[in-house]
């Protein structure tokens, strides 16, 4: 093969390479609403993007069909949150209702049953350790609360981490993050949670979208303790109201918002066995206010806001293979 030939093949591998490494837009054969501050979660085939800011249909698209289906309305308006799948069930904790910057937390679960096509309304989270705009994952049969904020975006960061075993509705209250920080989502890797990124959102002091934190916290379950990554293992990107999957054994944490006008489009993943940063294929579109599920090995992300703050929302849906 002559020189010639060697370079265009190249070509093609590296386009191909590229292809395969990038986000794509998705075009499901019928729209849905617009909404941001939502959350997203996968049941079965189906990705639900459920709540935003207002009261939003619960939508479900199948991923194989690429269907939407409009589903029952939320009984309350959900924002800021990082919704569950718990035993083939969507579970809402830690939400917000209400408008900037005085949101109040939601002081009950809520959960969808696929099944039954219904919502109902869940037990009480305790009173006194009500906020919003926490970190929540599951793990193990149970769910565990990080982090967030008592007021909107006013102020109340709060560190705290609790446990929640829905079979037996006990909440148990385990050791604080080593900083506060809200507009976070968690993502789990083995027998550890990981927190990157996130912000200390004060607007009592006109302190919001710079308040961004670099840190990564880690908590063993294994040993209930916490730990601080090194500083050669602070994010990359600094930005909140991102949102975190675990994907390929690694944290991957995309988009968010910051002071500039537009949304993040950044996809960055960090590998738990070296505790270092990769940057991933950026988005087409930067969003913020949203969250990511993973199917089948890939990523995919729908709505969120274009800009920092409240808009343009989106409905748009791109995955990453």
């Amino acid at each position: 093969m002559n020189r010639s030939c060697l370079y265009t093949l190249g070509l093609l591998i590296g386009g191909l390479s590229a292809h395969a490494q990038s986000w794509q837009p998705v075009t499901p054969q019928n729209t849905c609403e617009t909404r941001h501050e939502n959350a997203a979660a996968l049941v079965g085939d189906s990705l639900y993007a459920i709540g935003g800011r207002g009261i939003k249909p619960l939508e479900a698209l199948n991923l194989k069909t690429l269907i939407w289906k409009r589903l029952p309305t939320p009984p309350v308006e959900m924002n800021h949150f990082q919704a569950i799948n718990y035993n083939g069930e969507v579970y809402v904790m830690c939400a917000f209702e209400g408008k900037y910057p005085h949101e109040t937390p939601i002081p009950n679960i809520y959960i969808y049953s696929p099944k039954k096509g219904e919502w109902r309304k869940g037990p009480e989270i305790p009173k006194e350790r009500l906020r919003g705009s926490a970190g929540v994952v599951v793990y193990k049969d149970k769910i565990y609360l990080s982090c967030g904020i008592i007021d909107g975006h006013w102020d109340g960061h709060v560190a705290w981490l609790d446990e929640y075993d829905p079979k037996t509705n006990t909440w148990k209250r385990l050791a604080d993050a080593p900083r506060t920080r809200d507009h976070i989502s968690a993502a789990v890797v083995g027998d550890k949670m990981y927190l990157a990124g996130g912000r200390n959102s004060t607007a009592r002091i006109n302190k919001v979208l710079e308040t961004t934190i670099a840190e990564v916290d880690v908590y063993d379950f294994k040993t209930n303790r916490w730990e601080t990554l090194p500083a050669t293992s602070n994010i990359p990107t600094q930005r909140a109201g991102s949102t975190a999957v675990t994907q390929g054994g690694k944290v991957w944490v995309i988009g968010g918002e910051t002071t500039q006008l537009l949304a993040h489009n950044e996809a960055e993943a960090l590998d738990p066995k070296t505790n270092r940063w990769t940057s991933g294929p950026k988005m087409n579109q930067g969003r913020h206010g949203t969250q990511a599920v993973v199917y089948d090995g890939k990523i995919y992300i729908v709505a969120g806001s274009a800009n920092h703050g409240g808009g343009p929302e989106l409905n748009t849906v791109e995955v990453l293979k």
